[in-house]
């Protein structure tokens, strides 16, 4: 039964990706090298073959990576055959788009937001594909599959176009763009057995290793040369693997013994916390994501 019900959502997936195929020009598939862009890609891959997916990948790069995700992300582009662009935040510091963030748990979450739509308009892009899944936030549940953005790149959530399924309003006006989620519909769950089902290649970091990390509010962040370790944080090595990607600064890691693919399902299967859970940005309010979201995020 359950693949069955994991079929008909990849199905969804592709249907969604067809219809932006369709519809739009200059678009982009949002890679981080984590597993739902992974999955995204790797769907797309297949539902246009033999020929290639008319999707570049677009890596909005802060400089604050894991190592290993960095060299996943190139060793996919090139496995794939994709075209890669990136829109570095270093590079946008330095011409003064946006400003480094101070205090002691700066990092670069936020003014990515800026270095993206600034690469919007100087490329006219017509639409972003993200990964991002409803089970994930509560802002990601109420956002509609093709969700419009104005023309400062803005979500505005009461402003959100009907959408029965897949069918929905795609006009648009000069400036304006979309930002359309294939897989809104999957639960981390699913992700993972899709994963499995398939034999898709994923990033070291998913797994438990033995780690170098803090205990930073309430989650263990790994210890990089981007943080600066506090008085009463004392490193130490604990079998650690990620739930979810990004920033190396404020992505959170979990306990965990997890090795292989089927026990990384089979603890999901007992666990009540959700993956995002253990991100500083989206534990400082309720809306956090909301937030970030109306200003231009992913």
């Amino acid at each position: 039964m359950h693949c069955d019900h994991l079929d008909y959502l990849i199905d969804e997936a592709a249907e969604i990706l067809f219809t932006t195929a369709r519809y739009f020009k200059n678009t982009f598939i949002l890679f981080s090298g984590g597993k739902d862009s992974i999955v995204l890609s790797h769907i797309a891959s297949r539902v246009f073959y033999p020929s290639k997916p008319p999707f570049k990948l677009l890596h909005v790069d802060t400089g604050h990576n894991f190592v290993e995700t960095l060299k996943f992300r190139d060793y996919f582009v090139k496995k794939y055959g994709y075209s890669l662009c990136i829109a570095d935040v270093q590079e946008a510091i330095n011409s003064g788009l946006v400003q480094e963030p101070e205090g002691p748990d700066k990092n670069r979450n936020r003014i990515q937001s800026a270095v993206l739509l600034d690469f919007i308009r100087k490329n006219e892009v017509e639409a972003l594909l993200g990964g991002g899944r409803r089970d994930e936030d509560r802002a990601r549940a109420k956002e509609r599959i093709f969700s419009h953005r104005d023309i400062s790149g803005c979500w505005v959530p009461e402003n959100q176009r009907p959408e029965l399924g897949t069918l929905a309003l795609l006009d648009r006006g000069p400036g304006e763009h979309y930002r359309i989620f294939p897989l809104s519909n999957l639960t981390e769950l699913d992700i993972w057995i899709y994963i499995r089902r398939e034999g898709i290649e994923v990033p070291s970091l998913y797994f438990s290793r033995p780690r170098e990390v803090v205990l930073r509010h309430g989650a263990w962040v790994q210890v990089s040369p981007f943080i600066t370790i506090k008085p009463n944080e004392k490193p130490e090595v604990r079998n650690i693997r990620f739930r979810t990607l990004g920033d190396i600064t404020i992505t959170g890691g979990i306990e965990s013994n997890a090795e292989t693919i089927d026990q990384i399902i089979e603890e999901l299967l007992q666990t009540r916390s959700g993956e995002r859970g253990h991100r500083h940005d989206d534990r400082q309010t309720h809306y956090s994501m909301e937030v970030r979201k109306r200003e231009g995020y992913f």
